[in-house]
């Protein structure tokens, strides 16, 4: 199962929480807290999959958060914020 790396932001109690995926650029989700952004994030995950399939393009393999570090657009980013692991979410269309 493949798993993307996740920046969560995190700006304060009266903006909601960012995730965003290095891996795949504009890719998003939010929500009120920590949690529910994390729990967005799969949703996300999918939605963008769905983009990239009916485009009839593959997607970015995930790189792992060692190769992320070595990069430099993104390394000052993952020593700020939080960094999460999601699991791309099994498509159910996928064992038709």
């Amino acid at each position: 199962m493949a798993h993307y790396v996740a920046i969560i932001e995190d700006a304060g109690p009266d903006y909601a929480v960012g995730v965003w995926f290095p891996d795949l650029p504009g890719c998003t989700s939010a929500g009120e807290n920590i949690d529910d952004a994390l729990r967005n994030a799969p949703e996300a995950l999918e939605l963008y999959a769905e983009s990239f399939e009916a485009d009839g393009k593959p997607l970015p393999r995930p790189r792992t958060l060692t190769e992320l570090r070595t990069d430099p657009e993104i390394a000052d980013d993952i020593k700020t914020y939080m960094v999460a692991l999601i699991e791309f979410p099994a498509r159910a269309h996928a064992a038709e």
